[in-house]
């Protein structure tokens, strides 16, 4: 999806992902774990495949955090919360279905962005992994199709904020990866 956005998942990946390159190489260091979780209500492990989020519940109390897991062997994830407006009610996946130019509208209300390299715990590169704000998310992996993971982090660190310029298919909510959450106040 090409898209011209005041914020995106992807935008906001390239400002921070020399961060997540630099945390991957020194990952026991900042991946996210028992001990150094943020204090909350609860911590949910959600694991990534492709293409689905395994173990993420339809519910979770405000101030749950989220840890991801990539059980893929080559494709890169990443697991970006959406706030929906509270007069929304469609459905996600019929959001999904939407234009490339209209779900985008919905990209400035991202609460939380957490990265996963193949094989990898996931890094939260936007927010902190915590889901504080009561209401219903959409939650999306934009990441190209097949694209290559080092390549993308490298193109993401150098891009201007657009989306980085690799090889790759669609984005992986074309395949399925998308679910919708209720944070509960």
């Amino acid at each position: 999806m090409r898209t011209t956005r005041s914020r995106s998942p992807i935008r906001t990946l390239g400002l921070v992902a020399t961060a997540a390159i630099l945390a991957s190489a020194c990952s026991s260091a900042t991946e996210t774990t028992e001990e150094s979780a943020p204090p909350g209500p609860a911590v949910v492990d959600v694991t990534t495949e492709d293409f689905a989020y395994v173990g993420l519940p339809a519910s979770v109390e405000a101030g749950t955090t989220i840890r991801i897991t990539n059980d893929s062997e080559s494709e890169l994830h990443e697991f970006v919360a959406i706030r929906l407006p509270d007069d929304e009610t469609r459905p996600v996946e019929e959001l999904m279905q939407l234009p490339p130019e209209e779900l985008a509208a919905f990209f400035p209300l991202v609460e939380t962005v957490i990265l996963a390299s193949p094989g990898e715990a996931g890094i939260a590169v936007e927010g902190t992994g915590t889901l504080t704000k009561p209401g219903r998310y959409a939650i999306i992996c934009a990441i190209p199709t097949g694209a290559d993971p080092e390549e993308y982090l490298a193109a993401a660190a150098e891009s201007e904020g657009g989306p980085p310029e690799v090889a790759g298919g669609p984005p992986h909510i074309v395949h399925g990866m998308f679910a919708e959450l209720t944070v509960e106040g």
